[in-house]
């Protein structure tokens, strides 16, 4: 970051730097997760409402994070507010610990949405539930590997905290990845059990997957990679084409895309069926959520029924099952948000109205930037995007490693001084409450920014 820049993002914001500063006693680094941290300290908020932020020192942002995109109906949308204390009203309870009616309407509501969803699994998050979805692949297949894709990422833990931003330098050929750590901690097993694939290449993937076949239990993937690059069409064809030929379980990674492309995720988009699907974020109305939905053959693996309880001192009796468990998972509260949410996005022109939304920011934006004789693109799907400082075209994790990312972040720290947040160098995500006007704002906000760089 620029001196001048840098110097009047800490004057704006000295209350959050005492507050970080406070955190760090206390708290390694001062946050509770690694994403939540930039330089030269994160912003403290203390307020949120529809499409705004309010951080301690009392400035407004127009929030494009929300909260990575599980904010789809912005903050404290009356619908999910209402359906979550009537929750408890009505239930006498925050949580029953025990089987409860939103747990079947949800997983209906998903089998009706979702295309490769026959029944449904709880989890807590979209870690967990991708976590879940490879342990499914592994126990339905009985085979060991699994493979992933450069450059995409599916929760913070060892088994795929592998590749997902590596140096270039150490990641091997473009056609035949190396598998790289992205953890201190990590066991050489992983690495040498998980297969790295190049992403919007199949004749590459294929070769690999071929060669892996008898030991990959199944691929998972991020169908926009980041959130914001698309796979290609045929790319994402002959990918489930060829998982059916060789048996593999194909796994769909839906945490960010799940209800931003469409009400049924990223495969209703391309129509394509994965045999397991991971779901997170919008999901829960901004409550904790992760969920895993799949063929009913597959899923049935984890049937408690006829299973023995491993919990149960002295229990002996009955079947191995695939192990899954969890106190919260199909909490009562955040399966009424979540459901609310749905309702909310299923009104008629709601969906219609978010990606014209999105599509009429992005085409400003890319105006503001041309005028400026800035190359950028803006690149994504549905309600999702980011904004590229390249005009070559964009396919996977090596075309943004020459993405010209310090430009970038000056911009943003601009913006951030300008009232606009998002982390930077993050992915925008639109809500239902973004206005004209915040559009507006947005869009010479940008224009400001790029004139005072340019000074």
């Amino acid at each position: 970051m620029q001196t001048k820049n840098k110097q009047g993002f800490s004057n704006r914001t000295a209350t959050s730097l005492e507050l970080f500063e406070k955190a760090c006693e206390v708290i390694p680094g001062g946050v509770t997760a690694n994403i939540k941290y930039f330089d030269p300290h994160p912003l403290m908020m203390e307020k949120g409402n529809g499409s705004k932020l309010y951080d301690v020192d009392g400035n407004e942002y127009i929030d494009y994070l929300l909260c990575y995109g599980a904010l789809i109906l912005g903050h404290g949308h009356p619908a999910v507010f209402n359906a979550v204390t009537e929750q408890m009203k009505e239930s006498g309870t925050t949580i029953f610990g025990t089987p409860h009616k939103l747990e079947t309407t949800m997983a209906e509501k998903l089998i009706e949405l979702y295309p490769g969803i026959e029944m449904v699994r709880y989890t807590n998050s979209g870690l967990e539930a991708t976590l879940l979805a490879i342990r499914t692949a592994v126990a339905y297949t009985g085979k060991q590997k699994i493979a992933k894709f450069e450059g995409h990422y599916h929760g913070g833990y060892d088994q795929v905290l592998v590749s997902v931003n590596p140096i270039v330098e150490q990641a091997g050929n473009a056609k035949k990845p190396q598998a790289v750590g992205e953890s201190k901690g990590l066991p050489d097993y992983y690495l040498h059990n998980t297969v790295v694939l190049p992403f919007n290449d199949l004749e590459a993937t294929e070769r690999i997957l071929r060669a892996h076949a008898d030991e990959l239990a199944g691929v998972i993937l991020e169908p926009v990679q980041g959130g914001f690059i698309p796979a290609e069409q045929s790319f994402m064809e002959g990918l489930r084409k060829l998982t059916e030929e060789l048996g593999i379980v194909l796994i769909f990674d839906e945490v960010k895309t799940g209800f931003r492309l469409s009400l049924g995720g990223a495969q209703k988009a391309y129509n394509i069926k994965p045999d397991i699907t991971a779901l997170g974020k919008v999901l829960g109305g901004g409550f904790p959520v992760g969920a895993i939905g799949g063929k009913k053959e597959i899923m049935m693996i984890s049937s408690a029924k006829g299973g023995r309880d491993i919990l149960t001192a002295g229990e002996s009796e009955g079947q191995d099952s695939l192990y899954h468990s969890g106190t919260y998972n199909g909490h009562p509260i955040v399966l009424a948000a979540g459901l609310a949410t749905i309702s909310v996005l299923e009104e008629d022109g709601v969906m219609e109205g978010l990606f014209a939304q999105t599509t009429s920011l992005r085409n400003q934006l890319e105006e503001v930037y041309k005028k400026h004789g800035i190359n950028m693109q803006t690149v994504g799907m549905g309600s999702i995007f980011n904004i590229i400082l390249s005009n070559q075209e964009i396919k996977n994790y090596r075309d943004m490693s020459k993405v010209d990312m310090t430009l970038r972040k000056t911009i943003d720290y601009e913006l951030l001084n300008l009232g606009i947040y998002t982390k930077p160098l993050n992915r925008y995500s639109m809500s239902v409450v973004h206005t004209d006007e915040d559009i507006k704002r947005t869009v010479h906000a940008h224009n400001e920014a790029l004139k005072r760089i340019k000074k």
